[in-house]
């Protein structure tokens, strides 16, 4: 593949994956105008983060059916259009029940092009696999920074939050025209994929199968299930972190919701370069514990700090969770393969930690919504965060360097390895 070529295929990535977080990331710093508008309580409107995210767990096999049946271009196109196509529907949103359905359709659109989108990462970059998963990566991430940080402003210029939401339509259009357009330079032309072909994809934890495999998942290995724990709350940080931090900063801290938007785009963007930094800092083949034991204390610590002083130094819990939470991101996703003999091996654990994390993540932002409207704010519900954070230690620390904690593997593929896929 020609430069040229490259950087085509790598920019279309970039903008496919960019649309999988900004229809989650933009309810957040519009909770208050929301919850007025709709008679939500806090509990309600969390499920505008919650729904979507189960969805995207539950719609996750059938990004499997769609790859096969269509190939992994149309696949992603497919999803990239139901993402479209639900978000501008957000622009007619007067009622909860309508919010609501949109927020369930995008996340089966965003389970159909985040599963796939890894699958031709691996199946046409396999020589470039490190750089064009950073591209993929910072794509994710910064589609969601930039939703969180501009969403309230374009509300307040147009004067409607619905169509705020629904702007955000615009740029899965210009994904859709860019995916299209990306076709020879990626290969993927061709018609449905053959069996097999989408064999990695992203999961709550960023590194699943194509199609959720529930054959012959380690229910009964330890380090599967240390790893799943540790991929479980690793996602449902984030997607806490994604609903309440603004309205967090907005209640608690005593921020405008512009300012606290602007304060989650800014924890958002230094996740994203810690995200590629921290691996990079530890270098490859080295023992990672000492990195997720320090990206978790960092995580806690900006946790505890938003819960106990959320207007005190607030931009130092927003750096402690930047660096903390964007370096444990990325070592909890390279964990199935540091533990795994081979590719499927990976995969299994991958898939295993794939359905429990999604659970968890979609359940742990209603949990926060219902001790806000117990309590009256966030101090407890961030307490409990920082405290879950610190309890990832345990997992950690049973983490074992090197190969007595792998698995018995296929003997025909040892050796092959396949780094786990991103998801934000």
């Amino acid at each position: 593949m020609t430069r040229t070529a490259l950087g085509a295929a790598a920019v279309a990535l970039f903008v496919a994956a960019a649309n999988l977080r900004p229809a989650i990331a933009a309810v957040s710093p519009l909770v208050d105008r929301i919850q007025t508008d709709l008679d939500l309580s806090a509990t309600g409107v969390a499920l505008l983060t919650t729904i979507p995210t189960l969805a995207m767990g539950v719609c996750a096999p059938l990004a499997a059916v769609v790859g096969r049946r269509f190939g992994l271009r149309r696949g992603v196109l497919i999803g990239l259009v139901v993402i479209a196509v639900a978000t501008a529907a957000r622009v007619f949103g007067g009622s909860a029940w309508l919010q609501l359905t949109c927020a369930a359709a995008v996340g089966a659109g965003i389970a159909i092009a985040q599963t796939l989108l890894p699958a031709v990462v691996k199946t046409r970059f396999a020589d470039r696999a490190g750089l064009v998963t950073g591209i993929y990566t910072a794509g994710l991430g910064l589609g969601g920074a930039v939703a969180a940080g501009v969403t309230a402003p374009l509300a307040d210029a147009i004067g409607s939050w619905p169509g705020a939401l629904a702007s955000w339509a615009v740029l899965a259009v210009a994904g859709m025209a860019m995916w299209s357009a990306s076709a020879t330079s990626l290969g993927l032309d061709s018609g449905p994929a053959p069996v097999g072909t989408a064999r990695t994809g992203a999961g709550a934890t960023g590194a699943g199968q194509a199609g959720p495999v529930t054959k012959g998942l380690p229910w009964r290995s330890g380090v599967a299930w240390r790893i799943t724990a540790l991929s479980a709350a690793n996602s449902a940080l984030y997607y806490c972190e994604l609903a309440w931090v603004v309205p967090l900063l907005h209640e608690d801290g005593q921020r405008a919701a512009t300012g606290a938007g602007v304060l989650l785009t800014v924890m958002i963007s230094i996740q994203v370069v810690a995200m590629l930094a921290v691996p990079a800092l530890l270098g490859e083949g080295r023992d990672r514990r000492a990195g997720l034991a320090l990206t978790t204390v960092l995580t806690a610590i900006g946790f505890a700090g938003l819960a106990a002083a959320p207007a005190t130094v607030t931009w130092l819990w927003i750096a402690a969770l930047g660096v903390g939470h964007g370096g444990l991101f990325t070592l909890v996703l390279t964990l199935p393969v540091v533990v795994s003999r081979d590719a499927a091996e990976a995969g299994r654990i991958s898939a295993m930690a794939f359905f429990v994390g999604y659970a968890c993540a979609a359940l742990a932002p209603l949990l926060v919504g219902a001790l806000r409207d117990a309590t009256g704010d966030f101090h407890l519900a961030f307490g409990l965060l920082s405290a879950l954070t610190a309890a990832m230690l345990l997992p950690i620390a049973r983490l074992h360097k090197g190969g007595d904690e792998r698995g018995r593997g296929d003997e025909s593929t040892a050796g092959r390895r396949t780094a786990s896929s991103p998801s934000l």
